[in-house]
């Protein structure tokens, strides 16, 4: 587990620096911060962490010393520390940060619903920015939202109160049962993109669409890919878990 894996690292650079400072290793303010951030990072790097695990390392303690030279009240830093919960929630768990689809991209995803009307998943939801224009440009589809951080889910359900066809929802999208949608749309990280695969395929119609922003099934060849020109700046990997028959790749 990556928090593991941080606490870990941190106390083996920590044992490190104090074994240094007992054999009188002349460390103190700075230098003391930055000999405990490289030690951390090597500790990191010993436990296989990923590379961004060491950068965070690095400037851990250094930022962390810096800060402690402001003056600055600890209520603050507490203050911070709340609100930076509150958005990002499990994501030191699950590694999927709090992304935001932009205009342009709901655009996209607008040209991929089916004509008839669907039922839609916004699998982390945020803060509703991409189901709110769908609702509002397809209001014969049903769309559900469903995300885990209390700060974008309370936003997103004050922004969506007055979208009748939107079901806002604060909850984990893994314990929803994904062969009630038509289409569902995921930003997420490549982390967890091989068990969206799975679940996809287990659960998903066989004329469901599967929509991931940015990051691609390892393995899978979609059905087509969105240009990142056409979709806000970002591609969208366009499959169909269950189909038998796949459609080949846009240029």
């Amino acid at each position: 587990m990556p928090l593991i894996r941080f606490v870990l690292a941190q106390l083996l650079g920590w044992a490190l620096i104090f074994a240094a400072l007992k054999l009188g290793a002349p460390l103190t303010g700075l230098a003391l911060a930055i000999g405990q951030g490289a030690l951390a990072a090597l500790a990191s790097r010993a436990l296989h962490s990923a590379r961004w695990w060491h950068v965070i390392h690095l400037g851990f303690t250094p930022l962390v010393w810096a800060a402690s030279q402001l003056g600055i009240s600890a209520g603050w830093y507490l203050a911070a520390f709340a609100v930076l919960a509150l958005f990002y929630w499990t994501s030191f768990r699950t590694q999927v940060p709090l992304f935001l689809t932009n205009a342009p991209t709901a655009r996209a995803v607008l040209d991929l619903l089916p004509r008839r009307p669907a039922r839609v998943l916004d699998a982390g939801a945020g803060t509703g920015s991409l189901l709110r224009p769908l609702a509002a440009a397809r209001p014969d589809c049903h769309f559900v939202g469903i995300e885990a951080a209390p700060g974008p889910w309370l936003i997103g359900r004050l922004l969506a109160a007055r979208a009748p066809n939107v079901d806002w929802q604060r909850g984990d999208f893994w314990a929803e049962d994904w062969g009630a949608y038509d289409l569902i749309y995921t930003f997420l990280s490549p982390v967890p993109m091989p068990e969206v695969w799975a679940k996809a395929q287990r659960e998903m119609r066989a004329d469901a669409r599967l929509v991931s922003n940015s990051f691609a099934v390892p393995g899978a060849q979609p059905d087509f890919v969105v240009p990142a020109n056409d979709a806000g700046g970002r591609e969208l990997y366009v499959y169909s878990p269950t189909a038998k028959r796949k459609a080949p790749i846009k240029g």
